[in-house]
């Protein structure tokens, strides 16, 4: 995904994150082409939390107690950049991205474009390749 402005906002839906073999260096990846990231999904909060805590994944911004679609306008509002991309999984995603002004990029088209690999959408951190931490917060 390299080669186009990095003032860009990019939220990653929950599920569209858990189609990848590795999240968490997938969103360190993104932090390098963006200048926003997070995660947004109509999951309770702590959903959320335990799956990006366990990846490490430090996020700009989340969902919390919101839906999808408060998320994102809400962070379409507060995250002034040249674009607003919103990764997920299916078609309900891309009419809420048609819907909120957001551009909708499928996970499959950006694990190609970013070369990231799609896993088995695993809760399983450490069969997903990536350590597991109880130490980290």
């Amino acid at each position: 995904m390299s080669g186009g402005s990095t003032d860009m906002t990019l939220a990653f839906e929950l599920s569209a994150l858990k189609r990848l073999a590795k999240p968490g260096t997938a969103f360190a990846d993104a932090r390098q082409w963006t200048e926003y990231v997070g995660v947004v999904s109509d999951e309770p909060t702590y959903v959320v939390t335990n799956f990006t805590r366990k990846r490490r994944i430090r996020q700009d911004f989340f969902s919390g107690p919101k839906s999808k679609r408060e998320s994102l306008e809400n962070v379409k509002s507060q995250f002034e950049t040249d674009r607003h991309v919103f990764v997920g999984t299916g078609e309900a995603d891309e009419e809420l991205a048609a819907e909120t002004g957001w551009e909708y990029l499928a996970i499959e088209d950006a694990a190609a474009a970013a070369d990231w690999e799609l896993g088995e959408d695993d809760e399983d951190a450490t069969a997903a390749g990536e350590p597991e931490r109880d130490d980290w917060p």
